[in-house]
């Protein structure tokens, strides 16, 4: 079962970075900024170069055994991570890192006080891993820092504490929470280009309503991340939707599903003139 975040304080998140700047308005702005006004969420942004000890700000370096880019220094990530108070998790965007994943970020949501280096040029010095606690991937891709990284660590975690969100359930359902991807949406017009509301929705049957959501998670997972049915919490009626949607038996054992339940026996009605046998 996943841990509720804890409601005791804000979750303070510290990003040691170049760029304060591009993170600036992103902790500012819609949800974010109305959590940081209401103190459920704090955002700290500390500039690397104020820990350089020299007269330029110079928080790099040129790569011991040559080569292209410059690497920042293991003392000054040391010295910026003295200046904050303990922090649950001192993380370090890395392509060698875990995968960010919901379940990640249920884990964090559940913290009080994350650090986290924003790398630039090279990267960091590989001394800065023994300051670190957890090596973070968003995927496998490059970029030109960590600050986009942390932004979308930020909102991933943030969304999930307590009160953030204006309802308190929304995100149980979404992509991933469920270990299923999300349940079409839809809203006004009821027509648009000749694509109506589906009529389930507009019946008021909330047990139709939930059946027909429930399929079409599973109908969506099927077509696009099959891979993510192996770790679903699937029930026997979710392996007859899914063989009913394509899916094979093979791809239920694959998977690690329930069997489906037993097909209903159909009672034969007795017609008028049948006679009961013994008679």
């Amino acid at each position: 079962m996943t841990p509720e975040p804890t409601p005791d304080g804000p979750l303070t998140f510290s990003f040691l970075t170049l760029f304060p700047e591009l993170l600036a308005p992103f902790a500012s702005e819609a949800i974010l900024g109305k959590a940081r006004e209401r103190g459920l969420v704090d955002v700290n942004l500390v500039n690397m170069r104020d820990f350089s000890q020299n007269k330029h700000l110079k928080v790099d370096d040129t790569p011991y055994g040559g080569g292209a880019g410059m690497v920042i220094r293991v003392d000054v990530a040391e010295r910026a991570l003295a200046s904050l108070p303990p922090a649950d998790e001192v993380i370090l965007f890395s392509p060698a890192g875990q995968p960010l994943t919901q379940a990640v970020a249920e884990e964090l949501a559940a913290k009080s006080h994350l650090a986290f280096l924003c790398g630039r040029y090279e990267g960091f010095d590989a001394r800065v891993e023994g300051l670190v606690t957890r090596e973070l991937s968003i995927g496998d891709f490059v970029m030109m820092g960590g600050e986009a990284a942390a932004a979308c660590v930020l909102e991933a975690v943030a969304r999930l504490r307590p009160g953030v969100l204006g309802d308190a359930d929304s995100h149980r359902a979404d992509s991933f929470s469920s270990g299923l991807l999300d349940y079409p949406e839809y809203t006004r017009p009821l027509a648009w280009q000749a694509q109506e509301v589906p009529e389930v929705l507009r019946g008021g049957n909330h047990a139709a309503i939930a059946a027909w959501r429930r399929e079409q998670a599973l109908k969506r997972t099927l077509a696009r991340r099959p891979d993510l049915l192996a770790s679903a919490p699937l029930t026997p009626q979710d392996s007859a939707t899914l063989l009913a949607l394509g899916a094979t038996p093979d791809d239920l054992r694959a998977w690690g599903a329930p069997p489906p339940p037993p097909p209903k026996k159909v009672k034969r009605r007795r017609k008028p003139d049948d006679t009961p046998s013994g008679t």
